[in-house]
């Protein structure tokens, strides 16, 4: 029996769990995860046991710059979810957020997330769900109205894994600085450091001996230069590096039938998977609203409008699915 209510946890938090439950059930073995939509949040906390993380998420820049900063990944694959490399049988976890309501061929996808995981392995699965009033307002709001609804975690104390990951970013060259010209626009060249003279060489501010007069005069004395105040510049790069690290924003959702609570129910049943765990969240609406209750009150009338076809009490599903040993099993 599912069991459709908020999660007693952060999704994070109860993917961890379920995750490390499932690893104290193979002491021995080492746990291989398939994060799916890599370039996008974070992956799973499965402490000091023993496991390997392989990314796998489509192609654009945002994301692989995203992919190549994240340090749990032992390996990773961006390009069409369709054909990246996917082992069958090879994962004992996939986990998937915020990815099978922004993905094209979403069935297919999922088909080969189920083909890759192990017998009795987890499927978690974290989606929009499209048959909502939330749902409706992000197919159809302009993209500036949308709201990612993801809250990332920090994770300290973590140790870095792959050797990608670990690739320092060099330092841009700072620029070189001009050179200082005069009113009438001719550059000066500033007076390059002489060698050192020869002991027998005479010295330029010595007096010339053929000279009575120059005899006679005390030798002239080098003037002090001032020091002119040198304005400070922006350096170039700094905008780069103060951005490196920044949220990489998911494509926009394509919202596929699947995506949806129905939809994903159906899928499962078809497919022989087993829905362990069902809850469902706020969490877009409360990010979109930012503590106004403008969002709120939208999917309110948006749900009146439909008639209660599109609810307002949720905008997302969390589902913790798990492939059966036996793959004739069927949910009855």
């Amino acid at each position: 029996m599912t069991d459709l209510r908020t999660p007693p946890v952060s999704d994070g938090d109860l993917f961890s769990e379920r995750a490390r439950q499932y690893a104290l059930e193979k002491p021995l073995q080492r746990i291989h995860i398939l994060e799916a939509g890599c370039g996008w949040g974070e992956g799973l906390d499965l402490g000091d046991h023993d496991h390997q993380v392989t990314g796998v998420d489509v192609e654009s820049p945002e994301l692989r710059a995203r992919t190549c900063e994240r340090a749990d990944l032992d390996s990773w694959h961006l390009g069409d979810l369709r054909t990246v490399p996917m082992p069958p049988r090879a994962y004992d976890v996939v986990h998937a957020s915020y990815l099978i309501e922004r993905v094209p061929h979403a069935e297919l996808v999922l088909d080969r997330f189920v083909a890759a995981l192990k017998p009795g392995g987890l499927l978690l699965v974290h989606l929009r769900d499209r048959n909502t009033a939330f749902g409706f307002l992000d197919r159809h709001l302009p993209r500036w109205m949308h709201a990612s609804g993801r809250r990332r975690r920090a994770r300290a104390g973590r140790s870095p894994r792959g050797a990608h990951a670990r690739v320092p970013h060099p330092e841009p060259a700072p620029d070189p600085e001009p050179e200082p010209a005069d009113e009438s626009g001719d550059v000066l060249v500033a007076p390059q450091p002489a060698t050192a003279p020869s002991p027998d060489a005479p010295s330029p501010d010595a007096p010339d001996p053929a000279d009575p007069a120059e005899a006679r005069a005390e030798p002239r004395r080098p003037e002090p230069r001032k020091a002119e105040p040198r304005k400070a510049e922006p350096r170039k790069g700094i905008e780069h590096r103060a951005g490196r690290g920044r949220a990489a924003h998911p494509p926009p959702a394509v919202y596929d039938r699947v995506a949806s609570r129905q939809g994903m129910q159906w899928y499962c049943v078809m497919r022989g998977l087993v829905v362990a765990e069902e809850y469902t969240s706020r969490q877009a609406i409360d990010a979109l609203g930012a503590g106004t209750g403008l969002a709120d009150v939208l999917c309110r009338l948006v749900s009146a409008l439909s008639r209660g076809r599109l609810t307002a009490d949720h905008s997302e599903i969390t589902l913790v699915i798990r492939k059966p040993e036996n793959r004739f099993a069927r949910v009855i």
